[in-house]
Order: C-alpha cells, then sequence, then structure tokens
C-alpha cells in the first residue's frame, strides 16, 4: 500500500536516495531542504525545512498534512558531521551539531506524533550512525550525538507503542556521500599537541567516506523496515567489520576495544 513518507535532509546523500528509491516504490514522498528553490532536479517534492527551527519544522509538517491528509513515516535523516580534538571545537559548533543531529529530530518527532496518534498508526526512523555506539576519537561530538538519538529512540518506542506507532534505529557507517564536504572540520593548528594526530586521522576519515558504500543500500534497507510490520529496535547498515565493531564492544574488555581503536588510527 502506498505511503505518505517524510525525509528530512531529502536533496542529496543518503535521504536522496532513500527517497528516489521509495518513489519508484509507488510512495509519496515529501523530502526536506532549508533552500528546496535551489534545488532542480529532484524527483520528489521538497518542502523547506530547518531542523534547528520548531516554526520551520511545524509548518512542513502542517503543509504535507494539507496536501495528503495523514503521515505514515518520518525518516530523521538530516544531520551533519563534525571533527577535531575537543579541546579544540568551539562551544558553539558543538551546540549547533546537536541542535541538527539531536534537537532537530526530536522537534520532528514532536510535531509529527500527534498526527500520528489520531490515525492510531505511524513509523518513525532515525537515521544515526554505527559511530553512536562508540566513542571516535577526533569525533566525540559527532558520536555523542549520534550516540544520544539511539538512546531518545529506545525510550521513546515504549512510550508510543500502545498508540500504534513504532520507533526504530538504522545506523549507517560508511557511504559515498558529500558529507565530508559539508562537516565541520575543527582547524589544523600549527603547533597544536594534536597536529599530527589529528591531521592523520582526519585523512583517513575522508578515504573512509570516499570509499564507502553505495547510498542505495541504505534506500533498499529503509524499505524493507517501511514494508515490516514490527520493526526492531535496532538496525546497522554497512560492511560486515563496521558492524562487527559493535559486537567487538560488547564482548570485550573496555581496554583491549580502546586499543584496538587506537590502533586502528595509528593513535
Amino acid at each position: 500500500m502506498s505511503k505518505i513518507i517524510l525525509i528530512t535532509g531529502g536533496s542529496s546523500g543518503i535521504g536522496k536516495s532513500i527517497g528516489e528509491y521509495l518513489t519508484l516504490k509507488g510512495h509519496t514522498v515529501y523530502g526536506t531542504s532549508r533552500n528546496p528553490e535551489r534545488i532542480s532536479d529532484s524527483k520528489f517534492p521538497l518542502v523547506a525545512l530547518d531542523v534547528r527551527n520548531r516554526e520551520s519544522i511545524q509548518n512542513a509538517v502542517a503543509e504535507i498534512i494539507k496536501k495528503s491528509g495523514r503521515i505514515d513515516v518520518v525518516i530523521n535523516n538530516a544531520g551533519v558531521g563534525i571533527t577535531g580534538p575537543l579541546e579544540e571545537i568551539p562551544t558553539s559548533e558543538i551546540k549547533n551539531n546537536f541542535e541538527t543531529n539531536f534537537f532537530g529530530p526530536i522537534e520532528v518527532m514532536k510535531a509529527v506524533l500527534p498526527q500520528m496518534r489520531s490515525q492510531k498508526s505511524g513509523l518513525i526512523i532515525n537515521i544515526t550512525s554505527i559511530a553512536g555506539y562508540m566513542g571516535l576519537p577526533y569525533r566525540s561530538v559527532y558520536s555523542a550525538s549520534k550516540g544520544a538519538l539511539e538512546l531518545i529512540t529506545e525510550a521513546l518506542r515504549m512510550e508510543v507503542k500502545e498508540f500504534g506507532i513504532h520507533i526504530t534505529n538504522v545506523a549507517p557507517g560508511d557511504f559515498a556521500t558529500n558529507i565530508a564536504s559539508g562537516r565541520f572540520h575543527a582547524p589544523l593548528i600549527k603547533g597544536s599537541a594534536y597536529e599530527k594526530p589529528y591531521g592523520n586521522t582526519l585523512k583517513m576519515m575522508d578515504e573512509h567516506v570516499n570509499s564507502g558504500s553505495n547510498p542505495n543500500e541504505m534506500a533498499i534497507a529503509i524499505h524493507k523496515i517501511i514494508e515490516t510490520p514490527v520493526p526492531k529496535v535496532h538496525y546497522k547498515v554497512g560492511v560486515f567489520m563496521q558492524k562487527f565493531s559493535i559486537v567487538l564492544k560488547r564482548i570485550l574488555p573496555d581496554k583491549v576495544y580502546e586499543k584496538m581503536l587506537m590502533n586502528h588510527y595509528k593513535l
């Protein structure tokens, strides 16, 4: 059955791939962009939405309900990356990252839950990250914002289950998207105590994204979840070793796992 689907951050990257795939599958998809008028090649309609602005979120949700009468699926995909030594990341950038990656999805969920309760049905899919399962060096803020969204999802799904609403997390690994160009990089400071290790780690992170998986894998995974009557709490999408790293964290002693990560990043 065709569903009305809202995808935040649907103008590029993973969100765009998901939107195009779900459109091909016969669903009515609304993507979002802060400036939809600048996007000329979208294969599905885009509505104006800035996840850092509560009024913008409420207006976008109201517009979709007015046009389609309901919202069946919400995919909280909008997010930004951030890298740097925690000591050198401006606090304003840390707050901005949480506004986008954590508080934004919360406001989107608050905006759609009344409609889903009235429908007695709905599905919310929060796009998190495998990085949200572990503290990664020079990605501390990103790991924290995505990990926080994972835990919010775990709690909220229990609160809304009685209303026929399902909520789940999907944690992707590295995918070949433009996230590296859009993330905030704390600048490499000449003479900083972190100059060499951060520079090497930053180079490695960019290489991982550039050689990442095809975003269509995420689109296929999201479609399967939408077709699942009772989704699981967590899904992971990525190459085997990225997903297996979560298993290792669960079974290895903390210091052994930490040493494994430091060896990986050559720290």
